[in-house]
């Protein structure tokens, strides 16, 4: 195919360096596969019979683009409850990586600034380069915490959107409340777009998440069931925030991710009332078993939340540290990938504590390397 044929905005974004670790993984016959971003229990029964269900009794056609009522109201009524806010408006997302598209679609023009906090999701800088946006970096360094000052440094004429990931991939950081609430009413104050993706909320081991939508009515929030619940595959996801930024991303989504698998949906509107408690305390669990295993021989900041640690490699750049570990069958995913600096590697504790106890064995072996 003639190079010429590929779009500007196609050669701007590098194929992610999580999918050559995932391809190792393939070629190695037994991986100690601390890489993957996903829960690892299985979907609650109570989800998958309401799926098999919505199946069967013939759900199985496009729903409306916004939603399934069976959904989309239970959504709105959970909003409603939680804000108060009356311009705010749910919809259903194909995926909250679908909702992250459409938000940036609706929002950002070509040449616009979106702030990210460095590290962060590698879907965040992709994405603002699709849209024809520029990146402007936020330094979190050492600790990952959230410095207003540093944000309102950045801020210039230009810049249109915030993101906010909290509890954050690759970090694990949870953003206290007081940050929270300085960041929002700064967005506010500069009338800049705050977007906040809140995938991992369900993942809080010492204090819960405290959305930014409660000091700033205007934020945009992007949420889902993908991991409090180990759907991944099934592409579920909602969105809310003022009306006449749902209503863009609606519209968007009809004419792209058209809407949400239906089937999935219903089982979703069943898996709002899943209790998932029992396997958030196993993955704080899992934390502090990481923790005590590594926190000797390597720096660590604890996380509060999601199921990702981010250590610093005890030698050398975060690329050669994986290569390493890779040699020794274990997968984990360099921290360049997610970041300007090459000095730390990310590890999921999404895994069986049998996979968790090998990946400590060889960790703690390359640290006396």
């Amino acid at each position: 195919m003639p190079n010429s044929w590929i779009s500007e905005r196609a050669m701007a974004i590098d194929s992610s360096g999580i999918r050559k670790v995932f391809d190792l993984a393939a070629r190695l016959k037994n991986p100690i596969n601390m890489a993957i971003g996903q829960a690892h229990f299985p979907v609650p029964e109570a989800v998958q019979e309401a799926c098999i269900d919505a199946i069967r009794s013939g759900k199985n056609t496009y729903s409306v683009t916004q939603g399934a009522p069976v959904l989309r109201e239970k959504l709105q009524a959970r909003v409603d409850a939680e804000y108060g806010h009356s311009d705010r408006k749910v919809f259903v997302t194909s995926g909250t990586s679908g909702g992250l598209v459409l938000a940036m679609w609706a929002l950002i023009n070509p040449g616009d600034e979106v702030i990210l906090f460095d590290p962060a999701f590698v879907m965040y800088d992709a994405l603002v380069k699709l849209v024809g946006g520029k990146t402007v970096w936020v330094d979190t360094y050492p600790d990952f915490r959230v410095d207003v000052d540093k944000v309102r440094a950045a801020i210039t004429p230009r810049t249109k959107m915030i993101l906010l990931n909290t509890p954050a991939n690759p970090t694990g950081a949870v953003a206290g409340e007081n940050e929270t609430r300085e960041l929002a009413e700064l967005a506010a104050e500069r009338n800049i777009a705050l977007l906040s993706d809140e995938i991992y909320s369900a993942f809080c081991y010492e204090q819960p998440v405290v959305s930014a939508a409660r000091f700033n009515d205007r934020t945009i929030v992007v949420d889902g069931f993908s991991k409090s619940h180990a759907l991944t595959g099934w592409r579920v996801g909602f969105a809310h925030g003022p009306a006449e930024v749902i209503e863009a991303m609606v519209k968007l989504q009809q004419y792209s991710f058209v809407c949400a698998p239906q089937p999935a949906q219903w089982a979703c509107a069943v898996a709002m009332d899943v209790d998932v408690s029992g396997h958030i305390a196993d993955y704080r669990r899992k934390r502090d078993l990481m923790l005590a295993g590594l926190s000797d021989c390597y720096e660590i900041t604890k996380p509060g939340g999601s199921f990702y640690m981010f250590p610093k490699a005890p030698r050398g750049s975060g690329t050669e540290f994986v290569s390493r570990a890779i040699e020794n069958d274990l997968l984990i995913i360099p921290g360049g990938i997610f970041s300007q600096r090459d000095t730390h590697f990310r590890l999921a504790y999404a895994a069986e504590d049998s996979v968790l106890e090998r990946g400590i064995d060889v960790l703690r072996k390359l640290a006396r390397a």
